[in-house]
């Protein structure tokens, strides 16, 4: 339940409250500050409790945002006096929290800070009028079918989608076409990385983005979002018959972590009949067992079950994951891929990253501080560095502990000078947590790899999972 705080007075104070009385949204509970008198609907449809003291009062504002978790702040004041000192005192209070000033006076044009938005009631006014003149072209909304096609939608804190590369997150009838960032127009690329309070402008189908919407906004229980919805395990008997059994058992623990999911399991090159049965023993109305009697190559069946099945978690052996053809299968699927260490995924006590460059750190931290929340694992951020210099991860350290504080979840720093993969080697029940990159890629026996990832892929045992990063 999202509460928004709304700071009211005026005509249009009362009809922004008329019209959150009737469009009626389910997830928000309203708290309206009022100093005087407003004419209310006579009938409330929506959660809205009315508390009346002066919204320019620095001390009294404070206790109430410690009684209420507020996400957004309205200030709809008719003074420009109390609207300057009641967006002072709120930014006293919370510095990150967005706010939405209405600007009657055109007093706060040089106002610039990232989460708050100035509303120029004037401008607005005058902008609509001057659409009306012939031969200048249509603002935005009416532009296209009007159905629903182009969507504006805002980041926020602990969303799913913070920290991703654009190219890492897989856009199918739909697509990021813009990000709106401290008033500032950026046309991305596929290594533009999406901030919180970032606002998204989206085009796609109209039924696809209103999906997408959500997916963004909600946080609790969205993992392996934003990557696709389900979960996908790919067994080539070939390398895997051995440990089939065992592979879909932990795909099942894992399944039942993640309630409203299903698992699709592609068997390819199928060999044991015994085997198989036994596979096809686990079907059930959240469980599908499909098998490649085609013989067509990973590429194409990644290809096109990435499509039907929506999958986000991609689990697989290392073996398996070794294979040139299947690497570039799962590079190219850009999704979340596990693979099966030593230990069984139910055994796990941590979840365990290795520092590198911020902004690789900041591309897997939504994803790690997720993964550790589904599975109950703590959550250790491993600054080993031979030369012992720790300073030069000050901001990753930063941004983990923001992260921990958004979510609500400790995280761990652990400072040694050492060995990152001999003592990596010597860690035990971690989830090892790297970016997915072209860097992991498999090489011939005989090339060398300076890349500290890539030797702890191939020379530790644990369990890992790959987050695609887009550099």
């Amino acid at each position: 339940m999202k509460q928004i705080l709304i700071l009211a007075e005026g005509l249009v104070a009362e009809e922004f409250i008329r019209k959150i009385n009737n469009k009626r949204i389910p997830d928000n509970r309203y708290h309206l500050v009022l100093s005087g008198d407003l004419e209310l609907p006579e009938k409330l449809q929506v959660q809205l409790e009315i508390h009346r003291f002066d919204p320019t009062s620095y001390s009294r504002m404070r206790r109430f945002f410690i009684q209420y978790d507020f996400t957004e702040v309205f200030i709809l004041l008719d003074s420009l006096e109390d609207a300057g000192e009641a967006h002072k005192n709120v930014r006293r209070i919370d510095e990150r929290i967005r706010i939405v000033l209405l600007d009657r006076w055109n007093a706060f044009a040089k106002l610039r800070h990232s989460a708050t938005i100035v509303v120029n009631a004037n401008e607005m006014v005058a902008n609509h009028l001057y659409n009306f003149l012939p031969g200048v072209p249509v603002v935005a909304q009416n532009v296209g079918l009007g159905e629903g096609e182009i969507m504006e939608v805002l980041v926020p804190y602990g969303s799913s989608f913070a920290y991703r590369h654009v190219g890492s997150i897989a856009q199918v009838k739909w697509r990021i076409v813009a990000i709106y960032r401290d008033q500032k127009l950026i046309l991305p690329t596929g290594a533009t990385m999406i901030r919180p309070q970032d606002i998204l402008l989206l085009v796609g189908r109209p039924q696809v983005l209103n999906n997408i919407y959500h997916r963004i906004q909600n946080r609790s229980g969205m993992f392996p979002e934003p990557f696709g919805r389900n979960l996908y395990l790919y067994l080539d008997m070939d390398r895997d018959q051995a440990n089939a059994l065992e592979y879909l058992r932990q795909s099942v623990y894992l399944l039942g972590k993640v309630p409203e999911r299903e698992l699709f399991v592609r068997v390819v090159r199928p060999g044991d009949f015994g085997v198989l049965e036994e596979i096809r023993s686990f079907v059930s109305d959240r469980i599908t067992v499909h098998i490649d009697y085609e013989g067509k190559s990973p590429a194409e069946i990644l290809t096109a079950d990435a499509q039907e099945f929506d999958m986000g978690l991609i689990f697989a052996s290392a073996a398996t994951f070794g294979k040139k053809e299947v690497f570039d299968g799962l590079y190219e699927s850009k999704k979340l891929v596990y693979l099966f260490g030593k230990e069984a995924v139910e055994s796990l006590e941590r979840a365990a990253i290795l520092a590198a460059e911020e902004e690789r750190m900041e591309a897997i931290s939504s994803t790690s501080f997720y993964i550790a929340e589904t599975l109950g694992l703590g959550l250790c951020l491993c600054i080993f560095d031979p030369e012992g210099d720790f300073d030069r991860y000050t901001k990753t350290v930063e941004h983990f502990e923001t992260l921990a504080h958004i979510f609500h979840q400790e995280v761990q720093i652990e400072r040694k000078q050492v060995n990152p993969v001999r003592t990596f080697r010597e860690m035990e029940r971690i989830l090892h947590i790297l970016p997915f990159g072209r860097t992991l890629a498999p090489r011939r026996r005989w090339s060398l790899s300076p890349d500290p990832e890539r030797l702890i892929l191939t020379k530790t045992p644990h369990p890992k999972l790959l987050v695609p990063v887009e550099m």
